[in-house]
C-alpha cells in the first residue's frame, strides 16, 4: 500500500477518533512523539501500536528526540536521564577513546529503551558546529567546535543506536551551529563566506554522508542562497547537501510548523517538496495542519521511495548487551572526567 511523504504526531497519550481517521486515510510514513505523547512505559507503547494499526504497517517507523541533556523526550520517573552531547566532547578532550566509548555506550542504552517501546528511530546524532555568538538552541547539544572531533562522537553515537536496533537521523545538515536565533521562534540568517563553512560547517556532515537519514537546517547561508533557509532551498539541498557534503540518504526537512519558515502551512509544505526534501516533518498534533501537510505532499515514490526503503533496510537487530554493566562502565568513564 502507498504512504505520503511526510511525518506527522498526535495531540496526547492516545490517538483520538479523528487522528485515527486521518492516519488511516492519508497513510503518513512515520509518526514521531513528543512529552504530550508520554506517559508511561505501557501507554507509549500501546500509541505507538495504535499508530502502526491505524496505517496498517507493523513496521512504520516511529522516531522521537532522544538526545540526552535538554532535549529528551522520555525521562524520569520512568527512564533515565542520559548526558548531553557536550559532555563527550569534554571526555574526549582527555582521552579520545574513552571519549568514543562514553557517546557509543549512551546510544545503545537510548537505543535499548525506545526498543522496549517500539519506536524505532532516534533524531540523533547531532553534527552541528557551534561558535561565539550564536543561539544557545544548540549549545550543550553539541559534541564540539572542531569538525572532526564532532564527526568522530556523532559516529559513535550512530554505532550505539545501530547496535540497540534503532535508526539514526543526523542533525541539523548542513549546520546550525552558527545560527543567531532559534528556529522555533524566527529565521536565522548565516552570512559567513562559503570557505569557511565548507572548512568547518559542512565538512563535519561529510564523514557522516552514509547515515540513513538526516534533517535539514531552517537556516540561510546567505553565500549561497540569499534568500531561502536550507530546508527550502533547492540550492543548497543539490550543492551542497547532495553535493558538497554527499549525503544520498533520506532527507527529511526539520518541522514544518516552526516560525523560521514563513506562509501557510500549506505553502510551506510546498515549498519543502519542491526544494527536494524526500519527507516533511510536522511535529505540534495539531490536526488542522495535519491536514494541510497530507493534502501538499505526494505519495511516496521513485528516488524517495527508494532512499526511504534503504534508511528502513539498514536498520539491524538489537545486539544483546548487559544493561547494568553498561551504565556502570558510563558512569564511571563520566565520573572520570569530572574528577
Amino acid at each position: 500500500m502507498s504512504t505520503r511523504a511526510f511525518i506527522t504526531g498526535a495531540s496526547g497519550l492516545s490517538l483520538t477518533t479523528e487522528e485515527r481517521e486521518f492516519l488511516r486515510a492519508e497513510r503518513p510514513w512515520g509518526f514521531i512523539l513528543f512529552k504530550r505523547n508520554i506517559d508511561d512505559p505501557l501507554q507509549v507503547a500501546r500509541l505507538v501500536q495504535e499508530f502502526r494499526e491505524a496505517v496498517e504497517d507493523g513496521d512504520a517507523p516511529v522516531l522521537i528526540d532522544q538526545e540526552g541533556g535538554r532535549v529528551q523526550r522520555l525521562g524520569p520517573p520512568h527512564w533515565s536521564v542520559y548526558p548531553a552531547g557536550a559532555t563527550f566532547g569534554a571526555l574526549y578532550d582527555r582521552d579520545q577513546a574513552a571519549g568514543l566509548k562514553a557517546a557509543r555506550l549512551s546510544a545503545q542504552l537510548i537505543a535499548a529503551d525506545l526498543a522496549d517501546l517500539g519506536i524505532t528511530v532516534d533524531c540523533l546524532p547531532l553534527a552541528d558546529v557551534p561558535v561565539p555568538g550564536a543561539d544557545a538552541v544548540i549549545g550543550d547539544r553539541a559534541y564540539g567546535t572542531d569538525p572532526h572531533k564532532v564527526a568522530s562522537i556523532a559516529r559513535a553515537v550512530t554505532e550505539g543506536l545501530e547496535q540497540g536496533g534503532v535508526l539514526p537521523v543526523l542533525k541539523h545538515i548542513p549546520g546550525h551551529g552558527r545560527a543567531t536565533a532559534d528556529t522555533h521562534h524566527r529565521l536565522p540568517v548565516v552570512d559567513t563566506l562559503k570557505d569557511e563553512l565548507e572548512a568547518v560547517d559542512f565538512a563535519a556532515f561529510r564523514p557522516l554522508s552514509d547515515l540513513p537519514m538526516a534533517m535539514t537546517a531552517h537556516v540561510v547561508f546567505s553565500a549561497i542562497d540569499a534568500t531561502q533557509p536550507a530546508t527550502t532551498s533547492a540550492t543548497i539541498i543539490e550543492q551542497v547537501i547532495r553535493g558538497s557534503i554527499g549525503f544520498q540518504g533520506l532527507l527529511m526537512s526539520d518541522d514544518v510548523s516552526m516560525n523560521a519558515l514563513s506562509g501557510s502551512i500549506a505553502q510551506r509544505t510546498r515549498a519543502i517538496v519542491a526544494a527536494g526534501c524526500d519527507m516533511v516533518l510536522h511535529c505540534n498534533g495539531r490536526l488542522d495542519e495535519m491536514r494541510q501537510v497530507a493534502s501538499e505532499t505526494p505519495e511516496l515514490s521513485g528516488a524517495a521511495l527508494d532512499r526511504a526503503r534503504r534508511a528502513l533496510a539498514a536498520r539491524k537487530p538489537p545486539q544483546p548487551f548487559d544493561r547494568e554493566a553498561a551504565w556502570a562502565e558510563l558512569d564511571a568513564l563520566i565520573g572520570a572526567a569530572s574528577a
